[in-house]
């Protein structure tokens, strides 16, 4: 049997469609519903639905008025506050292109993001950098919140396929690549509501990343809307060890993370006091069975893995409906089709390993890149995804991590994600990355960078009694922390370059 999923496609997108209307449908028929509350310690910043949606359409009457055309696009350098959803949707209601960036870059980093998106317009927040000399205009937060009275102008609707916004994604290679979306993909995440989130109208979802992040946008904001409930989002300087008082003080239904904010608010033993919670989920890197058992133990509530990427979100995934068993990531959504892909580009037997892929036919799937890539060109069958996987005979994906951290150790591929699995249930052990170091010219071995208290001498012994021996690190390093991306994600090549530079 072939690692490859068949079930039923999902309805097609209709059209003419425009994304933020789409998200904002449910404003009509519940106008005084609590759509959006940006939460803190002292209280909250409260939005219904017909107040956003009116702000929405505001919006886009002032970005219009500001002499943007259909197509333009607009920089948004916002923080975790309503004017970033305002930016966003009403760029999209008016036909504009939004481009999200992450709050905390540097000036050099913004700039070099501005000269691959060429903007018409920035939006940007107080306080947060801007792009070095930009030869487009820069309109302030305030300056956007004047425009939230003006009168509607309606939504651009139009051909589902066209590009709606673009994000930003480190993607393999380091270097942020600037990823297009057509209209339809938050179409598609109605996949994710069934196979995923399990949200309904009444819950309440409180997501704990930064705004700008796809998995924020969509899983935080996106998906409740288009479904009738409210979104929980934490203000700017809100720290993890608050997010739980948080969730009870208003009511979290649903809470969202990767899985270091989870390992961050977990305490050994500690029971968490969540009465309203029905579950929670995980995306962004691999989540440990440690800690879903962990969650599960504090809580009561299982907590779902959803795994996907800039390209197309998450499209396979845990759900309340469907669990996933213990030690794998879940099943692919309904309305998915994904594959696991040998060197040849053909499917494998299930229960061999290989490269994950989606379908092109997908309707998440992205439409290209902006640098350079021909957004209309013809495209092979699948999209790699750069993930190795095992889909078992039930369908069930199990992940190994990403081919290129894929260790290569006595004549094996070993996944990172394995060593550090086993080695973090070492009770000495708080966190730890493992990492294929160069020691020769022609070598390499495995260097498990840890922190907490243990010593060498005890990891070694505890390496022997749960790894096999080719899977073993030969390098113990001591760290005070284990550095992680924007997006929470181990950081595996600064550890790398960080040796390299001290050999």
């Amino acid at each position: 049997m072939l690692s490859v999923t068949d079930s039923q496609p999902f309805p097609a997108c209709p059209t003419p469609f425009n994304l933020a209307a789409h998200v904002l449908a449910r404003a009509g028929e519940r106008s005084d519903h609590i759509a959006l509350q940006i939460v803190r310690a002292n209280g909250a910043e409260r939005w219904s639905y017909g107040r956003l949606e009116a702000a929405v359409c505001g919006v886009a009457s002032g970005l219009q008025r500001r002499g943007l055309m259909p197509g333009d696009r607009v920089m948004l350098r916002l923080g975790n506050g309503v004017g970033f959803p305002l930016a966003f949707l009403g760029a999209v209601a008016a036909g504009l292109i939004p481009v999200p960036t992450a709050a905390g870059l540097t000036e050099g980093e913004v700039t070099r993001l501005y000269a691959t998106i060429r903007p018409a317009l920035i939006v940007a927040g107080a306080g947060i950098a801007l792009p070095e000399t930009p030869s487009c205009p820069v309109l302030t937060e305030a300056e956007l919140r004047d425009f939230e009275t003006l009168p509607s102008a309606g939504f651009v609707m139009g051909d589902p396929d066209r590009l709606a916004y673009v994000v930003f994604t480190s993607g393999t290679s380091g270097s942020p690549r600037a990823v297009a979306h057509a209209h339809r993909a938050v179409w598609a995440r109605g996949m994710m509501a069934e196979g995923w989130t399990g949200i309904g109208p009444d819950d309440r979802l409180m997501h704990a990343g930064a705004l700008n992040w796809t998995y924020t946008l969509g899983t935080g904001l996106f998906d409740p809307w288009v479904a009738g409930a409210t979104a929980l989002i934490p203000a700017e300087g809100v720290e993890s060890e608050m997010l739980p008082l948080l969730a009870k003080r208003f009511d979290a239904t649903i809470f969202a993370a990767v899985p270091g904010v989870y390992r961050k608010i977990l305490k050994p033993g500690h029971k968490l006091s969540l009465p309203r919670l029905r579950h929670g989920l995980s995306a962004g890197e691999k989540l440990p069975p440690a800690t879903r058992a962990a969650w599960q133990a504090a809580t009561g509530t299982d907590l779902h893995e959803a795994m996907g990427m800039s390209e197309c979100s998450t499209f396979l995934s845990s759900s309340p409906a469907h669990p996933s068993p213990d030690g794998t990531t879940g099943y692919a959504q309904p309305g998915r089709r994904i594959a696991v892909l040998g060197a040849d580009g053909r499917a494998v037997p299930r229960g061999t390993s290989g490269i994950l892929a989606v379908h092109r036919s997908d309707p998440g799937l992205f439409l290209g890149t902006l640098e350079g890539d021909d957004l209309n060109a013809p495209k092979r069958e699948w999209f790699p995804t750069g993930d190795m996987v095992v889909m078992a005979i039930d369908g069930a994906i199990t992940t190994l991590g990403r081919a290129d951290d894929m260790i290569s150790a006595g004549g094996f591929r070993v996944s990172p994600a394995e060593i550090e699995a086993a080695m973090n249930t070492y009770p000495g052990i708080t966190a730890s990355a493992a990492v294929e170091v160069p020691v020769k010219a022609d070598a390499s071995v495995i260097a498990l960078f840890y922190t907490g208290d243990a010593g060498e001498a005890e990891l070694i012994t505890h390496a022997d009694t749960c790894l096999a021996r080719y899977k073993q690190p030969r390098l113990y390093i001591h760290r005070d922390g284990i550095p992680v991306t924007p997006n929470g994600k181990i950081n595996r090549r600064a550890l790398r370059e960080e040796w390299k530079e001290t050999q």
